[in-house]
């Protein structure tokens, strides 16, 4: 085989598969979905860290706030005299 007919048709190929763009609308697509996909877990594992501060201050206030009605509701009984209703 000449080498001047495999390169050109060598280049007839290249020609060919720059000219064609019959698969590239697939390809953008799954790249974007892909880039989309990448942003939701960003934003999904930013976002999972502010929640779980949320809820761990709710839980800290809400375990406070039962240890000081417990408190206030154990010494109220013990100091009041018997018969009389508590706070």
């Amino acid at each position: 085989m000449n080498l001047g007919l495999v390169y050109m048709k060598f280049r007839a190929f290249l020609r060919r598969f720059r000219n064609e763009e019959s698969g590239q609308d697939l390809a953008e697509y799954c790249l974007l979905t892909a880039l989309l996909t990448l942003v939701a877990a960003g934003i999904f594992v930013y976002a999972s860290g502010g929640v779980q501060a949320i809820w761990a201050g709710a839980n800290t206030s809400l375990t406070a706030g039962e240890t000081v009605t417990s408190t206030t509701t154990s010494s109220a009984s013990a100091s009041a005299p018997a018969g009389t209703p508590g706070p």
